[in-house]
């Protein structure tokens, strides 16, 4: 499964989104940032990320009902500063568009944006994701006016593919970014 990668950046570290993590989100702020071993600051959860996000990662995480659902948490690192502090997550989702297909989605807290941290996540993430057998596409989707989200697509290879796609389970009036894995056609 996906979600046993554990992803060490430069910067961060992506740790797999588990049950036990995700339920102590929900319930347990101090137990959360215990099992993180990071500071979790005051305005989590980030844009786009609330309670029925959280039950639906919950739900299909115990569940089991989608094979290449995953998430991680973003932990700025800085051992240097003697610091690990919650900044962001990420994960992936099946795509109804394509079996081949993955779904990637992000969100940082809005102290930590414009830093590079999405960034620098995603080009970690990519790898990732087309190391799995069959996924030969990365797709994401962003409202227009979320310029930087558009540019740590577009940093990352990502490349306009139009808008809504009139694809299910993609929000009207999102943009849709794709970006196919090396050799693919």
């Amino acid at each position: 499964m996906i979600t046993e990668f554990r992803i060490r950046t430069k910067r961060l570290d992506l740790v797999p989104a588990t049950i036990q993590l995700l339920e102590s989100e929900r319930d347990d702020t101090e137990t959360f940032a215990r099992l993180l071993d990071a500071v979790v600051p005051g305005s989590w959860p980030p844009p786009l990320v609330d309670a029925e996000t959280l039950g639906e990662f919950i739900r299909i995480t115990s569940e089991k009902t989608d094979p290449f659902f995953s998430s991680w948490y973003w932990i700025r690192d800085d051992p240097s500063a003697g610091e690990r502090v919650l900044i962001g997550c990420g994960g992936i989702a099946s795509s109804t568009v394509s079996p081949d297909t993955v779904c990637i989605r992000y969100s940082v807290l809005e102290e930590f944006q414009n830093k590079g941290y999405a960034t620098e996540a995603v080009r970690h993430l990519i790898p990732v994701l087309f190391s799995f057998p069959g996924i030969q596409q990365v797709m994401a989707t962003t409202n227009p006016h979320l310029a930087a989200s558009i540019r740590v697509l577009e940093k990352n290879g990502f490349m306009y593919a139009g808008e809504n796609c009139n694809c299910e389970g993609i929000e009207e009036g999102t943009a849709v970014y794709t970006r196919k894995k090396p050799g693919a056609a």
